[in-house]
């Protein structure tokens, strides 16, 4: 399975941004995912994830209320939408994949990752 993230970019806070995830060479249908994230200096963190069906959606504290994850079988996508941006979301952004059930966020395949910038 490879992933593809598109999406980041230099946004003001308060701003929005939606980051994309696209699936290739494996049954998107099957594959529980994720968006993690890691700012200059600290471990990676856990954004949010969703099963392989798109239900039971999860989000981190400290996104939780401005990020939606959202997962596409039709399209192979896996979307997470980020409103009301602050700048300490400011990060790489990477999605993640594996295949039902992922336990523990041990995912087994990541995308190359998109920087997102919040800053005025």
């Amino acid at each position: 399975v490879q992933l593809q993230a598109s999406g980041g970019g230099l946004v003001q806070p308060g701003g929005s941004l939606r980051l994309a995830c696209v699936a290739s060479g494996g049954t998107f249908g099957h594959l529980d995912m994720g968006w993690f994230r890691q700012a200059p200096g600290k471990e990676r963190e856990v954004v949010a994830t969703v099963l392989w069906s798109g239900s039971n959606k999860e989000y981190s504290d400290s996104v939780k209320g401005r990020f939606t994850i959202h997962k596409d079988n039709r399209k192979n996508t896996m979307y997470l939408q980020m409103n009301t941006l602050k700048p300490e979301d400011t990060a790489v952004y990477y999605c993640a994949a594996g295949p039902w059930p992922v336990r523990s966020a041990a995912y087994d395949y990541w995308g190359q990752g998109t920087q997102v910038t919040v800053s005025s």
